[in-house]
């Protein structure tokens, strides 16, 4: 018997790639708007962070140096200032230490000899009239500390080319313009 075309069993399309292709398109057009239903996923929230502070060193206090006396020069003579008065110095130096600059040198060891006037001190520089007995009065100046003194000059005219070159004013004033050293008056 022929067969009845109403019993056919249906004919089946040949699958190809294209149709592969297209049922896959299909099936993800249709999965994909349910995709993006799902919770997203979990990302680290930004928080603000202060910028870090500056470390600061602790601060010292100053440092003071010490302080180291220095001693006086005698390389050099000082320099003439402005020093316009000579004042009494004080014990510093003494008239024994000016008498002992003048002992052997100027003044023989048997003589007596006192301070008249001074010694006057004028910027490291010093002036002494001497009483010295049977002979007329001395004057003396010297300069520098009372441990380093040096004489500069003595005898009854004390005004040197030193004096009147390197003296402050009042020593020189003393030695050059008041005759004996002696203000009028004293």
């Amino acid at each position: 018997m022929p067969p009845n075309p109403a019993h056919r069993p249906p004919r089946r399309r040949p699958v190809t790639a294209r149709l592969v292709v297209t049922r896959l398109v299909v099936t993800l057009l249709a999965v994909l708007p349910f995709a993006g239903c799902a919770a997203p996923p979990e990302r680290p929230v930004a928080v603000p962070v202060a910028p870090p502070t500056p470390v600061v060193p602790p601060t010292m206090p100053p440092t003071t140096l010490p302080v180291l006396p220095t001693l006086p020069s005698t390389a050099a003579p000082p320099a003439p200032t402005a020093a316009t008065v000579a004042v009494p110095c004080a014990g510093r130096p003494s008239t024994d230490r000016v008498i002992g600059l003048l002992r052997d040198d100027v003044l023989p060891r048997n003589v007596s000899v006192r301070a008249v006037e001074g010694p006057l001190c004028a910027d490291g520089w010093q002036y002494t009239v001497l009483a010295v007995s049977g002979h007329e009065q001395l004057q003396a100046v010297s300069r520098g500390e009372p441990g380093a003194l040096v004489l500069v000059t003595a005898g009854t005219d004390v005004c040197s080319i030193e004096v009147k070159a390197a003296a402050p004013p009042a020593i020189r004033t003393l030695a050059c313009d008041a005759g004996t050293g002696v203000p009028p008056g004293a």
